[in-house]
């Protein structure tokens, strides 16, 4: 009888490690502190569907380090990242056109998703291997050519918005009458925001019962100090410039505002909050880019398993919150770290008259909310100089081109804008 019960006892307890192991894990026991370990047969993704992670990929087509137009894309790569736990950001420096497709094939090897060349004049050639990486989202940025594929993105911000309330801000402050642009060389991305910048003087003028004349001189190209320097020293000596402002790359235009003690008005970034390269003594106010809010538009498709628009030409009504709850807009004026109004120096805001204040914060405010755009409201007069383009001549001088209160389209202004606005005064 002892037996029988030894035996059977024997047997359940047989059964029970039976159905014990039956139900445990492949894997051996790890302690609890460890991840369980992963399964090694997991079914890949089904064929269109994108990955749930990313790596955005942004080639450089200069160095980073005291740039603002490169320097505010690797910041944009930066927040992306911080934002995203499933996003990388990777990059190379330096990338010319004979490099940006190799540079992009190596970067799409080690798991690059999207690949974006940061000026145009090197990004066009990532155009000729889109096809060969259907998988891959291609990115450029546009001067003038405004071509896409359904992986090859077009995109830029409408830094014109910006560069209106910096206008108004300039032609606040001159007492002279006379404001100086030093600036790169003719093309459609130039003379588009410049033509912002000086409607915004005009209005101010206008308002203001001022007489004001602005000033361009080009220096040949995007960063040249030495001819920069030589332009903005001519601007202030000869032209009796008080305000200058710039097209072009390099700090020299604000190291002669500066020894010649008139305001500066910057580009691109915040170069007192960001790089602290002067103080607001001398800057008056700059316009921020924040590239991160486009390349945010083309994740957030691109992880829905959704393409992206293939022309992305956002303004002030376009934002992104980044990891720290801060919310964005695509362009802004800032300085010091600030924005808005509160954006302008403290040593210029007693210089300007209140109803200009209050005309920078009221239209600030409206394109925010996509009710107004310095481009609509405006007729387009040409000064009969400009950029003359293959079927596109410039206008003669005294043309209307685009009324008042018509809406020009993204492409026109984007690939067609090749006049400067009446009354600019070209310098040889």
């Amino acid at each position: 009888m002892k037996v029988s019960k030894y035996f059977i006892l024997a047997a359940m307890l047989l059964i029970a490690s039976m159905t014990i192991g039956a139900c445990a894990p492949a894997t051996p026991a790890v302690e609890p502190t460890e991840a369980p370990a992963q399964p090694t047969d997991v079914a890949a993704p089904p064929a269109g569907e994108e990955p749930q992670s990313l790596t955005l990929a942004i080639e450089h087509f200069s160095v980073i380090e005291g740039t603002t137009w490169s320097g505010a894309h690797d910041r944009a790569g930066a927040r992306i990242a911080e934002k995203y736990p499933n996003v990388e950001y990777v990059y190379r420096e330096e990338v010319g056109p004979d490099l940006s497709v190799p540079f992009a094939e190596e970067l799409i090897a080690d798991g690059a998703n999207i690949v974006v060349g940061n000026a145009e004049f090197m990004g066009m050639p990532l155009k000729d291997i889109a096809d060969q990486y259907p998988d891959a989202t291609f990115v450029s940025i546009i001067a003038s050519d405004v071509s896409t594929k359904d992986n090859f993105i077009r995109i830029f911000p409408r830094q014109y918005q910006a560069l209106y309330l910096e206008g108004l801000i300039a032609g606040a402050l001159t007492e002279t009458g006379n404001i100086g642009i030093v600036s790169a060389y003719p093309n459609i991305q130039v003379i588009r925001r410049t033509a912002g910048f000086y409607l915004g003087v005009m209005d101010a003028a206008e308002l203001l019962g001022k007489e004001i004349n602005v000033y361009v001189k080009y220096s040949g190209d995007w960063y040249l100090p030495q001819e920069e320097r030589d332009i903005a020293a001519t601007l202030v000596d000869q032209y009796d410039v008080d305000v200058i402002t710039q097209q072009t790359d390099s700090g020299s235009p604000l190291d002669v505002a500066t020894e010649k003690g008139i305001w500066f008005v910057g580009k691109d970034m915040d170069i007192v909050g960001e790089y602290g390269w002067s103080t607001t003594d001398t800057v008056a106010v700059s316009f921020d880019t924040r590239w991160e809010v486009l390349y945010d538009k083309i994740i957030q498709a691109l992880l829905a398993g959704e393409k992206p628009e293939k022309i992305l030409y956002l303004g002030m009504e376009s934002s992104m919150t980044l990891a720290d709850g801060t919310e964005e807009l695509t362009v802004d004026i800032m300085n010091d770290g600030k924005v808005g109004i509160e954006a302008i120096s403290p040593a210029a805001l007693p210089l300007i008259p209140q109803e200009i204040v209050d005309l920078v914060e009221q239209r600030r405010t409206q394109m925010i909310a996509g009710e107004w755009d310095p481009f609509t409201e405006h007729a387009f007069v040409s000064n009969g100089t400009g950029l003359e383009l293959e079927g596109t001549p410039i206008p003669a001088a005294g043309t209307e081109v685009k009324a008042a209160g018509v809406e020009p389209t993204v492409v026109w202004l984007l690939s067609q804008f090749n006049f400067d606005l009446q009354g600019m005064t070209i310098l040889e």
